[in-house]
């Protein structure tokens, strides 16, 4: 698999490395003081020095904590010259409302990784929108199985493998929908939220794209009714390929209908189509980096990422 030229390519991050500072964050839901440690201990774990934020320890209502108590720990975060990636700690509802008026100025000009998945598309979305790459990964206090964290390391650590890579589930799951083969820059998350944004301010369009989608616990009629509402406003058209990942926590007896679903959506669009890959709401949540060329095989049913994904160095190498 060729890579494609780094003229082509966004506007990247630098590597993390060891030592490299993370700002943890929750621009959404509250945790529990467990998850809070698990996660500080993930980050130590990568070789990482884990930064908590204040807000990630509160609690208002469905929320971590106020509007602007969220924003203001989100944009100090981006702005510090000393952090080296933010790295939001949950998703759940919450990002959506502060999303406008959080600056990505910093990230024009010293770019630093933005890691996070489920409502933190929102995020991914503003990436998108600047040129700027993203990476829709697990969170740190989640389930983080060998595959994952490999998968993690792959994409965003100095010193491991710059090469195009494939991914792929495992058989018998993971399959074609639609075959042949598409390219473009990856592009989309978390179906629901997605639809959330339909009719805001946020760039949404997959035009020229692979656009990559995952959801959890919600029925076939609503995946349907999101899927119809995105394609009505226009996001889906001049889509390139279209790479589904795992749409996890259905009823019991309806997994089967959410893939009959999918796959009849999907197939109308007329692209090259793969289905249940391994990301989304599971333990092997692989990082996928938003922004950077892609390839959908519809006739081997696997996803190649074709470009490095981080500037080759590192923010906190250069501190030295």
């Amino acid at each position: 698999m060729p890579e494609t030229t780094d003229a082509e390519a966004p506007l990247r991050p630098r590597a993390l490395c060891p030592g490299a500072r993370v700002a943890l964050v929750a621009p959404g839901g509250p945790l529990e003081p467990e998850r809070l440690e698990t996660s500080q201990r993930r980050c130590r774990r990568l070789g990482l020095k884990p930064v908590l934020f204040p807000s990630a320890r509160g609690r208002s209502g469905f929320l971590s904590a106020s509007d602007a108590e969220r924003l203001a720990d989100l944009q100090d975060a981006f702005d510090d010259p000393e952090i080296d990636a933010v790295w939001a700690l949950r998703g759940g509802y919450g990002a959506i409302r502060i999303v406008d008026r959080l600056s990505l100025e910093r990230q024009h000009r010293d770019p630093i990784p933005f890691i996070g998945f489920s409502d933190n598309t929102v995020f991914h979305v503003a990436h998108a929108g600047i040129g700027v790459v993203s990476f829709h990964g697990p969170h740190p206090g989640a389930e983080f199985p060998a595959a994952t964290e490999a998968a993690f390391r792959r994409v965003l650590f100095a010193g491991h493998s710059p090469e195009p890579h494939v991914i792929e589930g495992s058989a018998p799951v993971a399959g074609t929908l639609a075959g042949s083969i598409a390219d473009g820059p990856l592009w989309g998350g978390n179906l629901a939220t997605l639809a959330s944004l339909s009719g805001s301010a946020s760039p949404l369009s997959a035009d020229g794209r692979i656009l990559c989608l995952e959801d959890v616990g919600e029925p076939a009629y609503r995946i349907d009714r999101m899927w119809v509402q995105l394609e009505r406003a226009g996001v889906f058209r001049g889509v390139r390929g279209v790479a589904l990942g795992r749409f996890t926590g259905s009823l019991p007896g309806e997994e089967e209908v959410v893939r009959t679903v999918l796959r009849e959506r999907a197939r109308e669009l007329g692209v090259p189509v793969v289905a249940d890959l391994p990301f989304g709401h599971m333990a092997w949540n692989v990082t996928l980096p938003i922004g950077v060329r892609a390839r959908v095989n519809g006739d081997k049913g696997t996803l190649g990422i074709l470009q490095r994904a981080v500037q080759s160095g590192s923010r906190r190498s250069g501190h030295h």
